[in-house]
């Protein structure tokens, strides 16, 4: 039975969708997926711990997005992160792609935030954002989020000041700028047995054309009644509805809530789909 513990037909996939955008976990027979975490930083530790121990020879990792947002750690979540992933990395045989960060929805606002001077009305999306998660993790590079709506005001100029001034503050931060540039829309195992994504699919279309499906999630997510593109098993890290994690027959989301006071959940599937081990901290 599925550990997993709840808060407090298809078109083609194509497992050719290669490149930056998309990460292929060659070589692998299990999968290990952790879900969003939204920079609880207790949760992550101690799950590291246990992954730590239960972690085997050829395993493969995807933190499924979200990684920050909403909490107030974000700095030091990402500093976890990249300590682990440099642990993994010196388990006998592992390779830097055996390793693999989503973009959730926090870290897709984020992008496009260093971007924001190209927006229509930058100062509303602005204020969207900081209502939606990413407020503590500006705050945590060292931002005044007050001070901000006064900066887009001001035009194109000020604000590719104010971006580049960011970017600068992730870089003062080791690795975390190489973090970002890490982050993946997907990843699925080379054979096209299992597909993780961060909030879910439309199972009308296909993985290049899915877009803010990967972020946002779909109401036809949980209710697949066919494999999406021959995939045996989507795995979902977060449910933006919150509606809690879930098993379903060629879909699965691991998302208990953590950051909002739920567990956080994280699974290993074998490749035929199945949950082969599960814990939440």
């Amino acid at each position: 039975m599925i550990a997993f513990r709840a808060p407090q037909s298809s078109a083609p996939a194509s497992p050719a969708t290669t490149g930056e955008a998309f990460a292929v976990l060659s070589g692998s027979r299990r999968v290990w997926a952790v879900a969003a975490l939204r920079a609880d930083i207790g949760k992550l530790k101690l799950a590291h711990e246990e992954l730590s121990a239960r972690v085997q020879h050829g395993d493969r990792l995807v933190y499924l997005g979200n990684q920050f947002g909403y909490g107030a750690d974000t700095l030091a979540v990402l500093d976890e992160l990249i300590a682990f992933r440099r642990d993994f990395l010196c388990l006998p045989g592992a390779m830097p792609e055996d390793i693999v960060y989503l973009r959730g929805a926090q870290e897709e606002m984020w992008r496009k935030l260093l971007q924001i001077q190209f927006a229509t009305g930058p100062a509303g999306v602005f204020d969207w954002m900081m209502r939606h998660g990413l407020q503590p993790v500006l705050e945590a590079y060292g931002v005044d989020s007050a001070r901000v709506p006064g900066i887009l005001r001001e035009g194109a100029l000020s604000i590719s000041r104010w971006t580049n001034a960011l970017r600068a503050a992730i870089r003062s931060h080791p690795g975390h700028e190489d973090y970002f540039a890490a982050l993946r829309r997907a990843a699925y195992t080379r054979d096209g047995e299992l597909l993780f994504v961060h909030a879910g699919v439309d199972p009308g279309l296909p993985l290049p054309e899915q877009a803010d499906h990967l972020w946002w999630g779909s109401p036809h997510f949980r209710d697949m009644t066919a494999p999406y593109g021959g995939f045996r098993r989507v795995v979902a890290g977060a449910n933006p509805q919150g509606e809690g994690p879930h098993l379903g027959a060629f879909t699965a989301c691991l998302d208990g809530g953590c950051g909002f006071g739920g567990p956080l959940n994280v699974g290993c599937f074998a490749l035929d789909g199945t949950v082969i081990e599960s814990f939440a901290i």
